[in-house]
């Protein structure tokens, strides 16, 4: 607001500058969907460690894929996740009720059986709730796991119990039906079943779950999250289902990670169904890796290896930047012993130009990714988006500067506007430059930004439309490495 100016002396008054500065936004934060034996499954759920799971999800379970692939996410690097839990139709929840208090476990299965509620009665309606575990092999033993103080049966109370439970416990939920003052007592959770192991081969059933159903939240429930970069659905095979999730995909701007089949055949392995116009989103791994079980006393088997590679896609997007491929001789893959099928040379050629990402084995590299291209990465189509980096790369910026550039709207639309854009995105593209994020020896050879009278023509600002146009010339991996050597005889020394 400008000053008034009344009196003579000296005035002092802040100018903006009109710099809004653009932050990068993460780029390795993955979506992972299957079976669970534990947890909730009403939403997807962030965790940020291998513990972090293992409490809210049950950890590793022999009939699922989903707890193995998260811990080799973390195992070789991912620091952020997402959870989507999904559970069969015939699976129920743990209850339990204690007066006017009805609680049920937070998701379906015999987990919660584990556990019991203690109410303890306070003043003036008042009270606590312990959610104690009681070991399954010695019932004697009993652990509080959570314990909440001055809870109350009245709605207009701010510590009402429903809404304290449903908001701070990772075991129950609650339902009020009455003001009784609460006793004491105690009641057991129980009621609980598993109900069947939900398997991306059943691809039915799984993909009901999947998307969404009367029990599950499924895909749907990741439009909830803030951010998501990357996409797992670890074992699943069937393309109309894939093909489903790349559109998921690419309408929320993420990177679906997928596997062949256990025990494809190299020979005829293809990407029939896969490279549709939403398969820019996606890259397609082959064949299986070999790694220790910890279930079974650590002994090798074969994991579908979407859980490992999206763990190198983290690492590597914080060691080196989300430009730089996640494949080659840096690319080794932590806790894997080799892979189901051994590759030639030719062999593994012949998928490459088909946008299949091959993992090999190298001495004295280990277990590699020796592949960075998209499900777009086919020779024959000639896709701008060839190469995993260059489209990552498009993701980060274009959410970045969507995130960025909120400010921007309702503001009077003319040259202030634009100048103030020009000099928020240019900096913002100036500082990917500086971490030689693009091609080009100069800032005029790597990026430009737009945003005039040239791209926004007086009939949009009557539309209420700002155009802004920026480009930049991405680094492409040097996936052919081409030596020329020249023998030189008969030359005599000058």
């Amino acid at each position: 607001m400008a000053l008034v100016y009344k009196y003579p002396g000296v005035y002092i008054e802040e100018i903006p500058s009109g710099v809004r500065p653009i932050a990068g936004v993460s780029t390795s934060i993955a979506a992972f969907v299957g079976w669970a034996p534990r947890g909730p499954n009403d939403a997807a759920y962030p965790v940020s460690s291998w513990p972090d799971y293992e409490r809210l999800f049950g950890g590793l379970d022999a009939r699922s894929y989903l707890g193995y692939a998260v811990y080799h996410f973390f195992l070789n690097g991912g620091t952020e996740a997402y959870v989507v839990r999904l559970v069969a139709d015939d699976s129920d929840f743990s209850t339990a009720t204690i007066g006017d208090l009805e609680l049920t476990a937070t998701g379906p299965g015999v987990w919660a059986d584990d556990y019991k509620a203690v109410v303890r009665a306070g003043t003036g309606g008042l009270f606590g709730l312990d959610v104690v575990w009681i070991d399954p092999a010695d019932n004697t033993n009993t652990v509080v796991v959570e314990s909440f103080e001055n809870l109350s049966l009245e709605a207009t109370n701010p510590r009402f119990a429903e809404l304290v439970l449903n908001e701070d416990s990772a075991i129950v939920n609650a339902k009020v039906n009455g003001t009784t003052a609460p006793v004491d007592a105690e009641a057991d959770l129980n009621g609980g079943v598993d109900g069947a192991v939900l398997r991306p081969e059943v691809t039915a059933e799984f993909t009901a779950a999947m998307n969404g159903n009367a029990k599950n939240k499924g895909i749907p429930g990741l439009a909830d999250v803030d951010l998501f970069n990357l996409l797992l659905v670890p074992g699943l095979t069937d393309r109309p289902a894939l093909a489903g999730l790349q559109k998921f995909c690419r309408d929320h701007r993420a990177f679906l990670i997928t596997e062949a089949a256990q025990g494809a055949n190299k020979a005829t392995l293809d990407t029939t169904g896969l490279s549709g116009k939403d398969a820019l989103n996606s890259a397609f791994y082959f064949p299986w890796v070999k790694a220790p079980d910890p279930m079974q006393e650590g002994r090798i088997r074969l994991f579908p290896p979407s859980g490992f590679v999206a763990g190198l896609y983290a690492a590597t997007d914080a060691s080196r930047g989300v430009w730089k491929a996640p494949a080659g001789t840096e690319a080794s893959l932590t806790g894997v012993s080799g892979v189901e099928a051994p590759l030639t040379d030719t062999e593994n050629g012949n998928l490459n130009i088909q946008g299949i990402n091959c993992i090999r084995t190298f001495k004295p590299y280990g277990t590699v990714i020796w592949g960075a291209r998209t499900l777009k990465g086919n020779d024959v189509e000639g896709s701008e988006w060839k190469y995993i980096p260059v489209r990552r790369m498009a993701l980060f910026i274009e959410e970045s500067l969507y995130r960025g550039l909120k400010w921007v709207v309702f503001e009077p639309n003319d040259e202030p506007l634009w100048a103030s854009i020009r000099l928020n995105v240019g900096t913002f593209m100036q500082d990917l430059f500086r971490q030689r994020a693009f091609q080009g020896a100069s800032p005029r050879e790597a990026y430009f930004v737009k945003c005039d009278k040239d791209t926004t023509t007086q009939s949009d600002i009557n539309r209420g439309i700002v155009n802004i146009l920026v480009g930049f010339a991405p680094l492409k991996p040097a996936e052919f490495v081409v030596v020329k050597i020249q023998q030189m005889a008969g030359q005599t020394a000058v």
